[in-house]
């Protein structure tokens, strides 16, 4: 779940921190500049292990800090293909069930994935298996805040690096006043996780069966 990420980064110091020790300012600024970001095709990252190179720090023209090209490992959170991990259900839509595990929201069981046969109850927005018995078949729903064990299946990697502006759609002047740009709500797009997580339901799930187990 949790591995150690070889990496290589120029940090840059600024003079009013210059009276500390090197190797605690430069671990200040890299868990700024990493700590809960993604890092694309890497995955996301959690706290500085330890810093294992210096190279030689310079002060360019025009700018007092220094810059230290520094080699560093870092705690990544990047789950292999297979592992079988354990969350709580955030929330459920027509996507699937949507998994957090406190500190990482992007899971995402889709509903082939889901115990089967399973169906999406609109009414309470919750997907449910419906288990079958000697008895009968019973609705056991997958509430949200419930525990479930799910195994990773794929990974996603969104580069959501800043890009230019879009090419105007329409080539007719925008009149006085009036702005070129279409509203957020209006343009189509959809804020997307840089980094999102696949996954299975596993067979059985530690909170479907707690209603018929007691």
């Amino acid at each position: 779940m949790f591995v150690l990420v070889e990496m290589v980064d120029t940090v840059r110091i600024p003079p009013w921190d210059f009276q500390r020790q090197l190797n605690t300012a430069i671990s200040e600024e890299l868990n700024k500049k990493l700590a809960n970001k993604v890092v694309y095709n890497v995955g996301l990252c959690i706290c500085l292990y330890d810093i294992t190179k210096l190279e030689d720090s310079y002060i360019f023209p025009g700018d007092g800090a220094s810059h230290t090209k520094v080699h560093f490992r870092y705690v990544v959170f990047h789950p292999f293909l297979d592992e079988i991990l354990v969350g709580k259900i955030k929330y459920c839509s027509q996507e699937g069930v949507h998994v957090t595990m406190g500190f990482f929201d992007d899971i995402l069981i889709p509903p082939e994935s889901l115990q089967q046969p399973a169906k999406f109850d609109e009414a309470e927005q919750v997907w449910l298996w419906e288990y079958e018995t000697d008895e009968g078949a019973h609705d056991l729903y997958m509430d949200q805040g419930e525990e479930i064990r799910f195994r990773v299946t794929d990974e996603v990697f969104i580069d959501t690096s800043p890009t230019g502006p879009a090419t105007a759609a329409s080539e007719t002047p925008a009149q006085p006043g009036q702005s070129s740009t279409a509203p957020p709500e209006d343009n189509g797009e959809k804020k997307e996780a840089p980094y999102t997580l696949i996954a299975t339901i596993c067979e059985p799930g530690l909170g479907l069966l707690s209603w018929w187990n007691n």
